[in-house]
Parts: structure tokens; sequence; C-alpha cells
């Protein structure tokens, strides 16, 4: 009886433990977005907190921040066209792996999902040297390059995640009856993998446009990208206006999120 109330004594301050650890982990991943937001509301001309007054000021300057909107936009069409680039090869991919019980395959499905485990720092720079040793000159399209195989393993993951959940008698139905593998693929499989590529192209286009470790290397001097500028006014001037924008872009994710999980449950694709 001893023993018994023992263990489960043991048991209980274990799940204390781990609760008080996942309580701490919380408060230190949420109280920087909290104090940031809370930051981007403040009547003053520095970053101070607790902010010495309340005002909307910093986003009524939003408009006027031409080089903040500049930046933004190049971030917008990189995260779309590497998006876009990463969804038709990944699907590629992810069609040919799926299907494919040969052990190259599984080589292959490594291979493509080495970029995630490559510091970012590193294939960065290792992208730059690239580039510079086959003579490309950085632009807005290298970026795009360096961006789409960051992207590209998020794609070949939900989508391979997707393929699996696919019974196998639709396709072999699809083809007794005499349709091609192009039509089954267009009639069957993509309706039914739609919300995996859709969750691998939300996650491939939100690690786009927030990249920076990429984005610093592959772009030239005339290309600026909204992580970057807004590293560098935090770098130089502690502009308030940054904090402003953090905040919208958090508001955005999230409801981008809400959204992606009513039409694809996101959640579920990333198990």
């Amino acid at each position: 009886m001893s023993a018994g109330r023992q263990h489960e004594g043991s048991a209980i301050a274990l799940t204390g433990v781990l609760g008080a650890i996942a309580a701490i982990a919380t408060v230190l991943l949420l109280a920087p977005t909290v104090i940031v937001i809370v930051l981007s509301f403040t009547n003053g001309f520095s970053l101070k907190f607790p902010p010495p007054g309340y005002s909307l000021r910093w986003y009524a300057s939003l408009p006027d921040a031409f080089q903040l909107q500049y930046a933004a936009l190049n971030s917008l069409k990189v995260a779309c066209a590497s998006t876009l680039l990463a969804v038709l090869l990944g699907v590629g991919a992810a069609m040919g792996i799926a299907r494919s019980e040969k052990a190259m395959a599984r080589v292959f499905d490594s291979f493509f999902m080495s970029p995630l485990i490559l510091p970012a720092l590193a294939f960065g720079l290792a992208s730059l040297i690239y580039f510079s040793r086959i003579g490309i000159q950085l632009s807005l399209w290298t970026l795009v390059i360096g961006h789409t195989v960051v992207g590209v393993p998020y794609v070949i993951r939900t989508t391979v995640a997707a393929l699996s959940q696919l019974p196998p008698a639709l396709l072999e139905s699809s083809a007794s009856l005499g349709a091609s593998r192009a039509y089954t693929f267009r009639r069957v499989t993509l309706p039914l993998i739609a919300p995996g590529v859709a969750a691998g192209a939300f996650i491939s286009f939100m690690s786009s446009f927030d990249n920076v470790p990429v984005s610093l290397f592959l772009r030239d001097a005339s290309t600026d990208m909204l992580p970057i500028r807004m590293w560098q006014d935090l770098e130089g001037r502690l502009d308030v206006s940054i904090a402003a924008v953090s905040t919208l872009m958090v508001l955005v994710t999230l409801v981008l999120m809400v959204v992606m999980e009513r039409l694809a449950g996101i959640s579920k694709r990333i198990r």
C-alpha cells in the first residue's frame, strides 16, 4: 500500500515538474511577443517598457514609411514566387517518393529534407558562394531560388502525408476505367491531397516571408527585404514603427493560421 502511494506521489511530483517547465517555457515564448505588442501602442519616441502612454501614432505613420513598404513588397513577391515553385516541385517529388518502394526513394526523401537540417546561415553562405562561382549575379531571382529550396521540404512532407491517406483503390479504379495518369491526378488525386498541399504552401510562404539568413546572403544592394529592413532600423535607431509592423505581422499570421486550419486542417498535416 505504501509502495502504491509512493508511486502515486512520484507521478504527481513528475506531473507538477513537467507542468512548471511547460508554464515557464510558455511564458518565455509569449512574453517577448506581448511586450512588442504593448510597445507598438506607445506614444513615446523610443522602445521603452512600460510605455509612458498609449497612442496609435506609430500605426498612423506606417503609410508614410516608404522603405518598409518597399521591403514588404519585395518580401511578398519573393514569398509568392518561391511558394509557387515549391508547390510545383514539392508535389512532383512527393508523388515519386510516396508511390515508390525503392530504397532510392528514401535517399531522395532525405536529400530533399536536408535544407531543414542544414543551418540556415551555412546554407545562405554556401548558396552565395555557389552563385558567385557559376557567374550568376545576385538579384530578386536568386532570392526566389534560395527560398524555394528551403520551402520545398515543407510541401513534400505535408503532401506525402496526404498521399499516405489516399486509398489505393481509387487510383486503381480510375486506371481500370481507362483514365490516363494525368487525368487521374487532376480529377482524383489532386482534389483529395489539396489540403496537404495547401498546408505545405502556407508553411513555405511564411518561412520565406520571414527568412533572414538566406535573404541576407542572396539579395543584392538594391533589393531590400522586410525582415532585414526591420533589423537594420532596430539596430540603428530603435524605430518604434518596427513594433507596429511586428504586431501587424503577428496579427496577419494568426488570421492566416485560423483560415488555413479551417480550410486545410494544418495542425493535422504537420504532425
